[in-house]
């Protein structure tokens, strides 16, 4: 793990973090009870939420293993959770390498558990916020060839940074990174397919001192521009990579999708 120019490990205990919260609403212990008062606010869908985002990383992540992808940047990483996305691409890539990023310090206290590659491949940690892509970007080059195809991978990232710090922007600039063959891997909360719910966790989070941006398919589609959608497009986290065979997937208020950077 690089840990140049990393800042001090300190927590603040005071305030929730989103990285905590999601950690809770997974059944994870990692949390503190300012986050766990944020959770325990929230409707019972938001629990389903965190469960249906991660099965999407899981599914997408192998997809793109399937397909030679051997290179992730995965910002907004979380708490380590078994099993995390380099466990998931090494079993089917050996030799791919994962850079790690989120903001909270709390992860960067776990990250030796997202560094545990496989023998052929590589995993890094950077703590960064991507609201300094830059910053990121040069980290990740250290690691990542960008002469080569990357996944840029932002699960229930982009809800937690709002249009007043331009949002589409940063994805736009990392993207613009990115060479032929790419591809970007989002989800995001909706605020258009259950508005009341949409309505209630954003105020919620609210009081815990978290600004959310749920936005509509239109302005998550905004974040595909210029891309190559790959099937079934920008659909809910239970319906991406879900085979024709299987049940009806349930309800979703996340849309996901995964594009090809052309």
């Amino acid at each position: 793990m690089t840990t140049d120019s990393l800042p001090p490990l300190e927590i603040d205990t005071s305030k929730a973090h989103p990285a905590r919260v999601y950690d809770w609403l997974l059944g994870g212990k990692d949390n503190y009870p300012v986050d766990e008062a944020v959770g325990q606010r929230l409707p019972a869908e938001a629990r389903d939420a965190a469960r249906q985002n991660r099965q999407f990383m899981h599914r997408a992540a192998a997809w793109l293993a399937g397909q030679g992808i051997d290179q992730f940047l995965d910002i907004g990483t979380g708490i380590p959770t078994q099993p995390n996305l380099h466990q998931i691409v090494q079993e089917i890539v050996p030799t791919a390498k994962v850079v790690y990023t989120d903001n909270d310090p709390i992860v960067l206290r776990h990250a030796e558990a997202l560094l545990i590659s496989s023998d052929e491949g590589v995993t890094d940690y950077i703590q960064a916020d991507v609201r300094e892509p830059e910053s990121i970007v040069r980290h990740a080059r250290r690691i990542l060839d960008f002469d080569r195809p990357i996944a840029l991978s932002l699960i229930a990232l982009m809800h937690f940074v709002t249009d007043e710090q331009d949002a589409h922007g940063i994805v736009r600039n990392l993207i613009a990174t990115l060479p032929t063959g790419s591809h970007l891997v989002l989800s995001h909360a909706a605020s258009d397919l259950y508005p009341e719910l949409a309505a209630q966790v954003t105020a919620e989070y609210a009081k815990g001192g978290i600004q959310l941006g749920f936005r509509t398919r239109p302005e998550v589609e905004r974040f595909f521009d210029g891309l190559d959608l790959v099937p079934p497009g920008l659909v809910t986290a239970t319906e991406w990579g879900v085979s024709g065979t299987d049940a009806v997937p349930e309800g979703s208020g996340i849309y996901a999708a995964v594009a090809r950077v052309p």
